[in-house]
């Protein structure tokens, strides 16, 4: 088949690809239990399964695939097991929105049946090419299994859903080379368009470095590697899911894929398969030299930035052409155990759809929910000017559904002189294990303040979702933000579950603005929050026991020593979409 005749720079829209597992060897991201891969849902338990995120009606689903824009709809393929509620039996899923809210399921897009995708189809990205004419880009591990790279198109260009995809037997695209290890060797990102040439990335590992393979083509069919890598780090181990894109130096507006110049800086993200964590870098692309470097002010590696400090990975961007903006996608797994999953019947979600743009200090990107959200908005309550909460001071936020809320609010700080002082032993430590040392009922200075959702009436569960303001040795404060599931749940510990104290820090000045927002989204078993404006960006996977459906209650809290004023704080009840990803019986 020819891919393309005629070539030209286009608008190009992402998507994300990312590591699956198999049994022979082959290192993976996800946990083989091959005794449940084939155990389907009977009845699917509904006390946790979310409202508005999106998911389908069971099983399992992973990582975000080739989101695009095309001809009036929004299209998201994700990784999905039609047979059970655990890894495996995967295949590219597909659906179809006008609005990234209410979602119709279509027949599964692509599924292992050739040679060359035969053990396993994972991630992958979407491109569209000269004559608005899409293409996706995919990971498969053929009858040798080797991680390679492959493409579909579709049957029908004139569907307007793009039901049916072909993978034709020209492929695969690329191979690994002879030094490369063909087990570590996935994730194409979307292309993009520069002086004659498209050029992509493959995720791989060299040693223990990780490595973003750049390839080049002038037809998209013939891929050439380049003789270095976009960009490398020491010590990262496997790079999965890369992500690279431009953002504008100035103005929430994003860029189609192939921008390049002077007014631009560009991102360049990795999913860590050994931290189960993702990382970015802000820094310069020179495309004539193909050398990606990271600013001064990007640490590179694994105490860089994240896109999310909590339960989200394998994301992927993509230029929506419609209005103008760069959307992020984010998978959420569940923090049960595989016991647990089989037996409600479902695993994972992806994260709301996040608006995202450069920080206008250059030093990082915020992120903040679309808009298209908010249409989902009901029942409104506000709170504001509770004025000099004082410590141990709780206030109930009434005449909403609690577990199924948006909430948000700005809280005014007086004096900072009380904030505790930062322990330079605690440098050594990531904000997570610090979190786990600062919980919210540990009484500080400023902080601990913030909401506890999905709380029940006597807080015998919650989930806090707070700020703690130190300050260092040079008097500079920091923000640390955490979401702690450790009191999420009354099940004991011993039980399997994963319940950590989530945590990031916050690049705000405090002694300047006196004040700090958050906005809580709260959906029946995560609570997906952003920080001073998308700064920092936390989700959790909680499973309540008591606080669930109408029991589930919600307060904002203070347990500093210096009083907190709410200045403003709104909650709205919110409806779940008209349709959300029905009969998905393919």
């Amino acid at each position: 088949m020819d891919i393309l005749r005629k070539l030209a720079p286009v608008f190009l829209f992402a998507s994300c690809v990312f590591l699956i597992t198999n049994n022979n060897g082959v290192e993976g991201s996800h946990r083989i239990y091959s005794r449940l891969q084939n155990v389907p849902a009977g009845e699917v338990n509904q006390v946790h399964r979310t409202a508005y995120h999106f998911q389908p009606p069971k099983h399992w689903i992973n990582d975000p695939n080739g989101p695009m824009f095309f001809n009036g709809f929004y299209h998201l393929f994700y990784q999905y097991n039609p047979k059970g509620s655990v890894w495996g039996n995967i295949v590219w899923a597909h659906s179809v929105s006008k609005d990234l809210i209410n979602w119709e399921a279509l027949p599964n897009a692509i599924f292992p049946s050739k040679s060359f995708d035969i053990n396993g189809t994972w991630s992958g990205s979407a491109t569209i090419l000269p004559g608005n004419r899409p293409i996706i880009l995919y990971t498969g591990l053929d009858n040798d299994k080797r991680q390679i790279q492959s493409y579909a198109v579709p049957v029908n260009i004139s569907d307007p859903y793009l039901r049916e995809w072909d993978r034709p037997d020209d492929n695969p695209l690329v191979l690994p080379s002879s030094d490369m290890n063909a087990s570590q060797f996935r994730d194409p990102t979307t292309a993009w368009w520069h002086n004659g040439h498209w050029r992509m990335l493959v995720g791989g590992k060299r040693k223990k470095s990780g490595m973003a393979w750049l390839y080049r083509s002038i037809d998209f069919k013939h891929w050439i590697k380049a003789k270095h890598p976009l960009h490398s780090a020491p010590l990262t181990g496997m790079w999965e899911c890369p992500d690279f894109f431009p953002v504008a130096l100035h103005g929430k507006n994003g860029l189609d894929t192939s921008r390049v110049g002077n007014d631009v800086k560009h991102v360049f993200k990795v999913s860590l398969d050994e931290t189960r964590y993702e990382y970015y870098t802000v820094g310069q692309y020179e495309p004539e030299t193909e050398i990606y470097e990271p600013d001064k002010t990007s640490v590179d590696g694994r105490e860089g930035l994240r896109f999310d400090y909590g339960n989200f990975y394998a994301s992927k961007t993509f230029f929506d052409s419609s209005k103008n903006r760069r959307i992020l996608w984010g998978w959420a797994n569940e923090s049960d155990s595989a016991d647990d999953d089989t037996a409600k019947g479902w695993a994972g979600i992806q994260a709301i759809p996040r608006t995202l743009w450069l920080d206008p200090s250059g030093k990082q990107v915020l992120q903040w929910p679309i808009e298209e959200l908010e249409t989902l908005r009901g029942q409104k309550v506000d709170l504001n000017d509770i004025k000099n909460m004082k410590q141990g001071k709780l206030v109930q936020v009434k005449g909403i559904t609690a577990a199924q809320a948006d909430v948000d609010v700005t809280f005014t700080l007086g004096s900072l002189d009380k904030a505790e002082e930062f322990d330079p032993n605690w440098e050594k430590l990531d904000a997570e294990s610090v979190c786990a040392l600062k919980r919210s009922n540990v009484p500080g200075g400023v902080g601990p303040f913030g909401l506890a959702t999905l709380a029940s009436q006597n807080l015998e569960e919650f989930t806090p979702v707070f700020f703690r303001v130190f300050k260092t040795k040079e008097n500079k404060h920091k923000v640390l933000m955490c979401s702690d599931a450790k009191s999420s749940t009354l099940r004991p510990f011993d039980i399997k579950q994963y319940r950590p104290s989530f945590a990031g820090y916050v690049d705000v000045d405090l002694a300047a603005e006196k004040k700090i927002s958050l906005r809580s989204l709260i959906d029946h078993s995560v609570v997906e929050s952003f920080a001073a404006g998308g700064k920092t960006c936390i989700l959790s996977r909680v499973y309540p026991t008591l606080a669930i459906k109408d029991d589930a209650q919600l307060f904002v809290f203070n347990n500093g020593t210096e009083p907190v004023t709410v200045q403003t704080l709104a909650a709205w009840s919110m409806n779940a979409p008209k349709q959300m990803n029905q009969n998905l019986e393919f």
